[in-house]
């Protein structure tokens, strides 16, 4: 008799191959609507855009990304750049400060009160017609901020749009296996930007047109994902987000398992407390995608990794050990020194063991076409091994700490 715990597997994995094959077949749909655009865009016409970095405590990484919009291919005199020091206790602000002597820069210091207040902050201090954040450790392409405002320029419905985030210069396992990871999350956005589901709109360069935030109000703390609120708040008002795959922004990453285990675990606390709190719009169609696709995979992902993996590792144990035992009359050549397998010979374990291979491939997939889509190359490579290696560990782990932590209402700390 099939336990409870059986039935639970199955329906989790076919739910997982199901996504995937989902957006495999989006893919496949919208391919050449899919570019990489090699020379300098021209526009029509160049919009005002202003640039927020909040920062706290980065004198490590803020010079280069001051430098990186410095460098951006559009016009300095439509381009203003406000860097707010949100109390920090290091030489960020000083840094900043050698800046002021660009006339596109603005200076501005206050007492920390977290990012999202930091953002407000440049928002009650702008008129542009388009405003956008960087991360304060994040770096941009010169060409990433023209190639997002085409596709303002091409869709007057457009009110957002974010970009390709690339891990920059990985060393070490853990940020190679992120430099997979955002590959994927690359070709996953892009198809929910087609599907109209995107529910994050990422600190590192989107850019909004700014009658967003006139319409529906500032940024909220969030449960310190604020870049996650407003993407929600934007869909349930029925807020048009894309994402531009070749702008492309390079990220710094958690260098250690402690630094990336608190980072995800506050990015899916975010998104179990953020799905909580507009949980009447799950589920509804009138929302599409967002609510009948993104939020509910998201859900289904939190349940799936923490009991897949661990299963999984069972079955496929299992399955090997019992191959084991029945070799010689359940499928393979007896005489043979290298055995081979009678895929005609089925029971549930193979079965299993077949799917999970397929689900598998598509998460590999996902990976390739991630790093097609953002960076026009095909490959496999090192990073693959590292992600599956890493995140099958450590993500259950993190996974489950978001819900029990939710239930406590235990806030996780932002480092």
């Amino acid at each position: 008799m099939i336990s409870i715990f059986s039935v639970i597997f199955y329906i989790l994995l076919f739910l997982s191959v199901y996504i995937q094959m989902f957006f495999l077949i989006t893919f496949i749909e919208n391919r050449k609507k899919i570019i990489n655009r090699k020379n300098t865009i021209i526009l029509n016409s160049y919009p005002e855009v202003t640039i927020i970095v909040p920062g706290f405590n980065e004198e490590n990484t803020i010079e280069k990304t001051v430098k990186s919009l410095l460098q951006l291919n559009y016009p300095k005199d439509k381009l203003k750049i406000f860097l707010i020091d949100d109390g920090s206790t290091d030489k960020t602000l000083d840094i900043m400060n050698k800046f002021i002597v660009y006339p596109n820069i603005k200076v501005f210091h206050q007492k920390n009160g977290g990012k999202h207040t930091a953002l407000n902050f440049g928002l009650e201090n702008t008129d542009s017609p388009f405003v956008g954040c960087l991360d304060a450790d994040s770096m941009v392409h010169e060409e990433s901020l023209v190639r997002i405002m085409s596709y303002f320029e091409n869709n007057p419905n457009i009110m957002a749009t974010a970009p390709s985030i690339i891990v920059t210069s990985p060393k070490g396992i853990i940020q190679n296996a992120q430099k997979a990871e955002y590959y994927m999350s690359v070709y996953v956005k892009k198809m929910l930007g087609f599907l109209g589901g995107i529910h994050v709109t990422p600190g590192p360069f989107t850019i909004f047109r700014k009658k967003v935030f006139d319409d529906l109000g500032p940024y909220h703390h969030a449960h310190n994902t604020e870049d996650m609120e407003i993407a929600y708040r934007m869909q349930k008002n029925y807020y048009k987000i894309d994402q531009c795959n070749d702008a492309y922004v390079y990220t710094n990453t958690p260098n250690t398992v402690k630094k990336l285990y608190k980072q995800r675990l506050r990015w899916i606390y975010g998104f179990i407390n953020n799905t909580i709190d507009y949980r009447n719009i799950i589920f509804r169609k009138k929302y599409g995608n967002f609510s009948l696709l993104t939020v509910p995979a998201g859900i289904i992902s939190i349940f799936a990794a923490s009991y897949l993996f661990g299963k999984t590792l069972y079955e496929i144990v299992n399955f090997l050990f019992s191959k084991i035992v029945e070799y010689k009359t359940a499928g393979f050549f007896a005489g043979s020194k290298i055995p081979t397998i009678d895929f005609f010979f089925v029971n549930t374990q193979s079965f299993v063991l077949y799917v999970t291979i397929v689900l598998y491939f598509l998460v590999i997939l996902s990976i390739v076409l991630g790093r097609k889509i953002s960076q026009d190359k095909w490959g496999l490579s090192m990073d693959m091994i590292y992600f599956f290696f890493i995140y099958s560990v450590i993500a259950p782990f993190w996974l489950m700490n978001a819900v029990y932590n939710t239930i406590r209402s235990k806030r996780p700390a932002w480092r």
